[in-house]
């Protein structure tokens, strides 16, 4: 393995079949805290972004195209893991792009990511291992490619990156994942529920990172970060913010008071 972690992180991310990608994933973080793996300058400059490496199921429609199942039947438990589960393929992709895209950064802003990756690709593990034991696979089911066309579309801004992809679109996670726990204990299901737990757990840390390092950027570029971040959701999402929102676990991921009160306000307005 070459000691260029931007290099690294491109194989990851160009891995086609998750367990390959799971597999270089888990040798890179490895590599990278045995300091055998370093950003470089010299690492060739990054690709204009396209698709990411993925198998060629699940099939990829619109958001508004995915069904929504009840929990009452393992089938539609199924449903609710394998979308889970897609959030969390592509998760790995985003940490690992955010490493290679991003240059010139400090050493702790890879590890971050880094390690997003490797937390990212455990979780696809755990619920990969739930959706088997419920008599399905990853790509059985169909799922939308929203995260990664905020990917495409910060590509170019590693502030939009930072604060849309991990402080909007997987903040969503923190939202969603206690009802969606209430809903699987209402039926019984604790072996999902238990998986859903460790991933929120981990998935505050994942937001803190974003939190961290749009904060940085703005300070870099002499912008308030508050008012940087309402501008970037207005330009990208235009009035698509969706609430309640986990105000202690969003606090607890960095965001502040006055920050969530004006999220609220712009999501009733959405």
């Amino acid at each position: 393995m070459t000691a260029d972690l931007h290099a690294a992180a491109k194989r990851c991310l160009d891995a086609t079949d998750p367990s390959e990608k799971l597999r270089l994933t888990h040798a890179t973080w490895e590599a990278f805290l045995a300091g055998e793996l370093h950003p470089t300058a010299s690492s060739p400059a990054p690709e204009p972004i396209g698709a990411p490496g993925r198998p060629d199921r699940p099939q990829l429609v619109p958001q508004r195209q995915v069904p929504h199942r009840g929990l009452g039947t393992a089938e539609g438990r199924a449903a609710l893991v394998h979308a889970v589960a897609h959030i969390e393929f592509n998760a790995i992709n985003l940490a690992w792009d955010a490493v290679y895209r991003f240059r010139d950064k400090p050493l702790e802003y890879y590890r971050d990511w880094a390690s997003c990756a490797h937390d990212e690709a455990r979780h696809f593990a755990m619920l990969s291992g739930r959706l088997a034991e419920l008599g399905h696979a990853y790509g059985d089911f169909d799922a939308h490619n929203g995260l990664w066309e905020m990917a495409e579309k910060t590509a170019h801004h590693d502030t939009a990156r930072m604060a849309l992809v991990p402080r909007v679109l997987e903040a969503r996670g923190l939202d969603v994942t206690p009802g969606m726990i209430d809903r699987l204990l209402s039926v019984g299901d604790e072996r999902t529920v238990a998986i859903l737990e460790v991933i929120l757990r981990e998935e505050v840390a994942h937001v803190a990172a974003g939190t961290r390092w749009f904060r940085h950027c703005c300070e870099r570029d002499g912008l308030d970060p508050r008012e940087t971040f309402l501008d970037l959701l207005r330009d990208y999402m235009g009035r698509n913010l969706r609430g309640p929102f986990n105000r202690p676990a969003r606090l607890e991921a960095g965001f502040d008071h006055e920050e969530l009160d004006r999220l609220t306000e712009l999501a009733l307005q959405s």
